[in-house]
């Protein structure tokens, strides 16, 4: 299975809203990263956005090994430039029960900072998520366990952003930040934001790496039958997920855009 590299690829197969659930797709070598990617916006990115990228000392040798993996001169950031995604190590300590952020090269967060998370284990890295602990932590403890060196596994998810760029970070609360999103706009100024995670383990040292592509695509644009989906998804969001995403602020307009245009 082939999670795609577009918004309107990854939807159909995407998590955001409803259950939680890991909805992981084994993939093949050539699945794992995009092909082709726009270096010189990796470039820029990182430029204008230096903590991102956050390191310790319990990832260096991780990074090496990742390197030489990818044939990049460097370490964990000279890895995320050279590709479309951002790039996470996470390794088990001795004695620690969980996997902790070792390594962070993200140019493209979603509304977090990697200052914030970096050396925290899994379960307070998605402390935010409401039911992650409920619902998913045991069984992504399970998986990180399990995964064996050689497997990539993907996934992905959806949000509903009030800005076409790549790096969210919301700067205003989200009354403020979809004011300016009415039934009329709704088509342009709904930014669909979709995040294609993957997760391998490296054979030496047996961390963990993440992989985060994003992918952000006006509303408007999208596929009838994505457009369709996401107005149907928006009211059945996890209970407090939607009101931490400002789906409250956005929902009516979005819905009423969509009555008014069907295509």
């Amino acid at each position: 299975m082939t999670l795609g590299f577009s918004v309107d690829d990854l939807l159909p197969k995407a998590r955001g809203g409803g259950q939680l659930r890991m909805g992981l797709a084994k993939l093949s070598e050539d699945e794992w990263l995009q092909p082709e990617p726009d270096l010189a916006a990796r470039e820029a990115a990182f430029a204008a956005f230096p903590q991102g990228v956050q390191a310790t000392p319990e990832g260096s040798q991780a990074e090496a090994e990742l390197a030489a993996m990818l044939g990049v001169e460097g370490g964990l950031l000279e890895c995320a430039k050279a590709h479309h995604e951002d790039m996470c190590l996470l390794t088990l300590a001795p004695g620690d029960d969980q996997y902790r952020l070792v390594g962070a090269a993200v140019a493209w967060p979603s509304d977090w900072h990697p200052k914030d998370k970096i050396g925290l284990p899994l379960r307070a890295l998605h402390a935010p998520i409401a039911g992650y602990e409920e619902h998913l932590a045991t069984g992504v403890d399970r998986f990180m366990e399990t995964l064996k060196a050689g497997q990539i596994y993907g996934r992905c998810n959806w949000f509903i952003a009030p800005t076409g760029e790549r790096r969210w970070l919301a700067d205003a609360p989200p009354h403020e930040a979809f004011a300016h999103v009415t039934p009329d706009n709704a088509g342009e100024t709904l930014f669909v934001r979709s995040e294609r995670q993957t997760l391998r383990r490296l054979p030496e040292t047996g961390a963990i790496l993440f992989g985060i592509g994003v992918y952000v695509t006006p509303y408007g644009e999208l596929s009838q039958a994505n457009q369709a989906m996401l107005a149907s998804a928006i009211e059945n969001l996890v209970a407090g997920e939607g009101d931490r995403r400002g789906a409250p602020h956005y929902a009516e307009a979005l819905l009423r855009y969509h009555e008014r245009n069907p295509q």
